[in-house]
């Protein structure tokens, strides 16, 4: 099963171009569902599970991956089905979100199928605010047209593990509250949960928080200012953006705008549960301005602070 990931590392430079991989994967016998190949440590089958008193009831354990503890979460119990016993055909998913390392239980995984962004659509409005979806698309399997559900991994976690938003002694420079006091950021991002924790973080700050819930959407805001004579860059005092969304990623939001001569000058600040090197080496790419992994209260507060002493 790890083999269905070898190439994982060829895979990256699909990112910036608009394009994703998923990996397919079933909870049930009817339905599929998937995450970004991204994010993706490995697959491997479900091993022997450690029991881990006194965790979040959807925590079904801890796994011992060569050396490595690692906190196992059903998934189907997160996402709102009922429990049941792991098949024979269970996997666990070991993933890499927020800078932490977790596996999910799934049952049977599938295979990879790339992707563009543009077919990635937001979950439909009719799925209420409740839904673990990020994403859905559509795609020919079996066969047959079948519908794919992108889970919200962030908002799983999010319920799991608490995020705290309260900064740390002396991050916060109180000579600034009044400079900050009703400027306006744009957050980009398909996740309410990821929107929510900037949200409830930057706004006790006197910000004036715009959400936007995919690249697309975001670009189509900026344009209408845009169009109406406004200069984006005296509206907002940055943008932050997630790096995957739906239609149209981070990176291709970025390059759009700067691309743009009357929103070039946008502060961007690229705000992503993906880490590493490659991400810093896009940021250089497209042009962003500030590079900050989820979720990171302080370092969040210190980029806006940042912005606004330039402008001082």
């Amino acid at each position: 099963m790890t083999n269905i990931l070898t190439t994982v590392d060829q895979r990256t430079k699909l990112v910036g171009e608009n394009r994703l991989e998923l990996l397919l994967f079933r909870i049930n016998s009817t339905q599929l569902f998937a995450i970004n190949v991204f994010k993706v440590k490995e697959v491997v089958k479900l091993p022997a599970l450690n029991a881990l008193p006194g965790c979040h009831p959807h925590i079904c354990g801890v796994a011992n991956i060569r050396g490595m503890s690692i906190p196992v979460i059903d998934l189907r119990a997160a996402i709102g089905f009922k429990p049941v016993p792991p098949a024979e055909d269970a996997n666990m998913i070991i993933t890499e979100y927020n800078r932490s390392v977790q596996g999910f239980l799934v049952g049977k995984v599938e295979h990879i199928i790339n992707m563009t962004w543009s077919d990635i659509l937001p979950p439909p409005k009719t799925a209420g605010r409740h839904n673990y979806l990020t994403a859905i698309t559509r795609i020919e399997y079996q066969g047959q047209s079948q519908l794919v559900s992108i889970i919200d991994v962030e908002k799983v976690l999010a319920e799991i593990i608490h995020y705290d938003v309260t900064l740390s002694e002396g991050v916060l420079d109180e000579d600034l509250l009044q400079q900050m006091h009703g400027r306006k950021i744009l957050i980009v991002d398909d996740s309410s949960t990821a929107r929510r924790q900037v949200r409830d973080t930057l706004s006790p700050l006197g910000i004036e928080i715009i959400e936007a819930s995919d690249g697309l959407q975001a670009l189509q805001l900026l344009q209408q200012w845009r169009d109406q004579g406004k200069k984006v860059s005296e509206e907002l005092l940055m943008m932050i953006t997630d790096a995957e969304m739906p239609e149209m990623d981070g990176y291709r939001l970025t390059y759009e705008v700067r691309s743009d001569n009357a929103m070039a000058d946008l502060f961007i600040t690229l705000n992503t549960s993906l880490s590493g090197s490659f991400n810093h080496a896009m940021v250089e790419k497209v042009g962003c301005d500030r590079f900050i992994s989820k979720f990171q209260p302080d370092l969040l507060v210190d980029v806006v602070q940042q912005r606004v002493r330039q402008l001082l």
